[in-house]
């Protein structure tokens, strides 16, 4: 047997360095082993199957239309012209100080409710260091780009109390909690240096 070996591989009858087995990757992946039998697509301009009716449903012979033509209809506004559009509107087209309106009347609205329900005090702005216990009112928010986590929660503040400030939050203390991204919450909590809100107490809508 090693004299066979060695005769297949004598200059005279030198073996392929690469063979193509069965087993190669580009003989069975090759377009005649994928479709052998296919027949080229037709030209679009060439089909024979235009205009023809595939499928119908109900008699559509000859349908009778009539209609008065609209004449002595005048539409009427319902509600009053601040809250109907009267003119052209750009759909989808908001300005970013728009949002930022809306949202900012949109926490100090839940904030005057969080006030009324659990009988708050004014709130504080959430920068200001603070050695005994306050209440602030703020908007979650997350710190990187990844999901929120126990470490990564900051309270970004209102723009009337906190300039739009925010602050890193330090749930340590709290037994349970469930908090998302953008959600309105009041916190009772202490900030001696400033820069990170111990929370003793949650608030929620």
């Amino acid at each position: 047997q090693t004299s066979q070996k060695r005769s297949n591989s004598t200059p005279e009858n030198p073996r392929p360095k690469r063979t193509l087995s069965s087993r190669s990757p580009y003989a069975l992946f090759s377009p005649n082993s994928f479709s052998p039998s296919i027949t080229p697509s037709q030209k679009y301009a060439a089909r024979s199957s235009r205009g023809e009716v595939v499928a119908s449903f109900g008699s559509v012979q000859g349908p009778s239309w009539s209609g008065g033509g609209g004449r002595g209809c005048t539409p009427k506004l319902f509600g009053s012209p601040e809250e109907n559009l009267t003119k052209s509107y750009k759909f989808m087209f908001q300005k970013a100080l728009d949002v930022r309106e809306v949202l900012s009347w949109r926490i100090e609205e839940l904030g005057d409710a969080l006030k009324s329900h659990h009988h708050l005090e004014d709130f504080a702005p959430v920068l200001l260091p603070a050695q005994e216990p306050v209440t602030v009112l703020g908007q979650i928010g997350c710190d990187s780009n990844g999901k929120l986590n126990a470490k990564s929660v900051v309270l970004e503040g209102d723009r009337e109390r906190s300039s739009g400030g925010h602050v890193p939050l330090d749930l340590s203390e709290l037994k349970e909690y469930s908090l998302f991204p953008g959600q309105i919450v009041a916190l009772e909590g202490t900030n001696s240096t400033g820069k990170k809100m111990v929370v003793s107490k949650l608030y929620e809508v």
